[in-house]
């Protein structure tokens, strides 16, 4: 069941955020590469998660296909190299069963970024499986660990206090906005419509900061202006003719920088303070070039600055996280009956259509026996005690071949589970049982350990 699922990956923790460009996958060659690696790996469902702070495979196995690391082929898959000898177990981290289900909850209710409680993570793990299922990559499994990780991020934010105050990455980059806008009033260009660029709008906009949309669309731009009550410009005007502006907000998807230094040159001349921008850059890869930032004078702020000064206030947050911890620990178990219900629902009706169809046959033999050993061998005016006795014989014959028939199946499974299933599979199969059916098992289980004891004792 959950033993299939696993996730390997990288984040913040092991390279920085900057440096997760060299881990991401292209847009362009997205699914085709993830189908290649699925292929490769015999996966049948997998799902690619990429944030500002992480990039994860999440995959679930064929079922009955042994468990296999996958570090190596997912490291060639994310950088398009072969690994040297050791470098992607050192690398990439990874998670399997209850342990990969249990990392994706935390994800996705925020309690593993670097700003803890962080909001737009959930919306990534959704955009995450939405991608997976419109590629035709994710399957069922997948599905219902994607839709738990969701439910559990909405129960974090609506019954904990975990979402309350500025927990989200953008917030500590609109921080550092208002500061500067508080000494050099003026415009802020926020270029690229994303996550990041709509919370950081929702923010400034309700102190009324002018804001300019930018983005290589324009008509994105536009729909983000109007919410927001601001200007906008496609990428290209604003890069020709930069409007006055005294910090810039970036989070495109570009893979090479979209401001270089005949830009940055001219969107300090046009800022009317006389003082180069504020460029705060949320970009993996990054959108500003940092050399020409520093030949410029422009002060900027990447994403490791960012996540460094969210993590500064991780353990404070964590105090508050312990709600919401309750709410991962308590998901697990909800998450395997969901597994066995949905996913293994279908066998159990084919079991008990089997069982169905075999108390239909052994019916049928009955009438037969009653009709033909009763019917015609009794004497209609024999004792009537005795006919009774007669027809018993029968019932209890018929009863007790069909008894035999119906505990084929599940006996032949336990023998299986016994022989070939992991340590505890028998305890876990009674407690699917009702208690006394549990205990009766248990108790003959028991009582036959003992007699082998003493039997061993004996000789």
């Amino acid at each position: 069941m959950l033993d299939e699922l696993g996730i390997v990956g990288i984040s913040w923790r092991q390279v920085g955020s900057e440096a997760l460009a060299g881990y991401s996958l292209p847009a362009e060659t997205r699914d085709a590469r993830l189908a290649s690696f699925a292929r490769s790996q015999g996966l049948a469902e997998v799902a690619y998660l990429e944030t500002c702070n992480r990039v994860e495979v999440v995959f679930a196995d064929t079922a009955g296909a042994p468990a296999s690391d996958h570090r190596v082929a997912a490291f060639e898959l994310l950088t398009g190299s072969a690994p040297k000898p050791g470098e992607a177990e050192r690398t990439l981290r990874a998670w399997r069963g209850e342990g990969a289900c249990e990392h994706l909850f935390l994800v996705a209710a925020g309690l593993d970024s670097a700003a803890v409680g962080e909001v737009e993570i959930a919306g990534q793990v959704r955009l995450a499986h939405d991608r997976a299922r419109a590629s035709g990559l994710c399957g069922a499994r997948l599905t219902l660990l994607f839709e738990e990780a969701g439910r559990i991020a909405a129960a974090v934010r609506s019954a904990t206090g975990l979402g309350e105050g500025s927990v989200s990455l953008a917030e500590v980059a609109v921080g550092h906005l208002r500061r500067r806008l508080v000494r050099t009033p003026g415009a802020v260009a926020l270029i690229g419509v994303s996550a990041m660029t709509e919370r950081a709008a929702l923010s400034l906009a309700k102190e009324d900061v002018p804001l300019i949309a930018v983005n290589r669309t324009e008509d994105k731009a536009r729909e983000l202006a109007e919410r927001f009550a601001g200007r906008h410009s496609s990428l290209t005007a604003f890069c020709l003719a930069p409007p006055p502006v005294e910090a810039l907000l970036c989070a495109t998807g570009s893979a090479e920088p979209v401001l270089d230094a005949e830009v940055l040159a001219r969107v300090t001349a046009a800022a009317k303070s006389g003082e180069p921008p504020l460029a705060i850059d949320m970009a993996v890869p990054a959108d500003i070039d940092a050399e020409a930032c520093s030949r410029l004078g422009v002060l900027r702020i990447g994403m490791d600055a960012i996540v460094h000064e969210a993590e500064a206030n991780r353990s404070a947050r964590l105090l508050a996280a312990a709600d919401a911890r309750a709410q991962v620990d308590e998901a697990l178990p909800r998450l395997r009956d969901k597994v066995v219900d949905r996913i293994y629902g279908p066998m159990f009706g084919a079991l008990q259509q089997h069982y169905q169809e075999t108390a239909s046959a052994g019916v049928e033999r009955l009438l037969k026996m009653l009709g033909g050993d009763v019917d015609t061998e009794v004497d209609p005016e024999a004792d009537p005690e005795a006919v009774r006795e007669a027809v018993r014989e029968v019932i209890e014959a018929w009863a007790r071949s069909l008894a035999r028939r119906m505990a084929h199946l599940p006996t032949v499974g336990l023998k299986g589970l016994l022989r070939y299933g992991p340590e505890g599979s028998l305890d876990a199969f009674l407690r699917g049982l009702d208690p006394e059916r549990r205990n009766l098992l248990r108790g003959v289980v028991d009582g036959g350990r003992r007699r082998d004891r003493d039997d061993r004792g004996s000789r």
